[in-house]
């Protein structure tokens, strides 16, 4: 029986070795766990096995789940990252700050339905949990300035925003393979009123 080669399994696929870097490398493996999550979550949505994201992280399973001891957990880690990064733009005190919030997040749909998948998990299996609360907040504190400034109608609110979000998760989670998400999504978007009376110009145009 010929010798299997090192770093490659049974089927022949090149694997990334799992070394033991040791408790002073925690938090190393922590990043290599969320990039290894996020790009995971980017290519195949939510719903891929936990154990994968072990593997493309290159760490032990037992290290996995000393960080994250379910998927839930390192899909929350990686919202909030996401979150994070929309609150340090809706906090900003630019005019146009709500149609970067608006998008940025169109942005992270695009790239990963999963940011929506992981929502609704976490409302479904952790109702206590406050990032939905978090997200609308946060629109909604963008949005009342850019009604104050004239940028956004007056009637809008941040619910109405999330559900044109999950209409931009919708026409991203039915594309089909290889289609242009970015294309459809813009189409999609100017039948929306809301965003096709965005303003073209001065803060927060295109």
């Amino acid at each position: 029986m010929p010798r299997q080669q090192r770093g490659v399994n049974s089927s022949g696929v090149h694997v990334r070795p799992a070394p033991n870097r040791g408790p002073a490398a925690a938090a190393a493996n922590r990043i290599a766990i969320l990039a290894a999550a996020r790009e995971l979550f980017r290519r195949e949505g939510y719903r891929i096995p936990f154990s994968a994201i072990s593997r493309a992280a290159g760490v032990a399973q037992a290290v996995m789940y000393r960080h994250f001891p379910t998927k839930l957990d390192v899909a929350l880690a990686v919202f909030e990252e996401n979150l994070a990064e929309l609150e340090a733009l809706a906090a900003s005190t630019e005019p146009g700050a709500f149609w970067q919030v608006w998008d940025r997040l169109v942005e992270m749909t695009i790239e990963s339905s999963a940011f929506v998948e992981i929502a609704v998990e976490a409302r479904l299996q952790l109702p206590d949990y406050p990032g939905s609360a978090r997200l609308e907040a946060l629109l909604a504190d963008s949005l009342g300035r850019a009604q104050v400034d004239g940028l956004a109608p007056a009637e809008l609110t941040a619910h109405d925003v999330l559900l044109t979000e999950r209409m931009v998760y919708g026409v991203v989670a039915s594309a089909l393979a290889g289609a242009d998400s970015r294309e459809s999504v813009d189409r999609a978007l100017g039948l929306v009123g809301w965003v096709a009376s965005r303003p073209s110009r001065g803060p927060g145009g295109r």
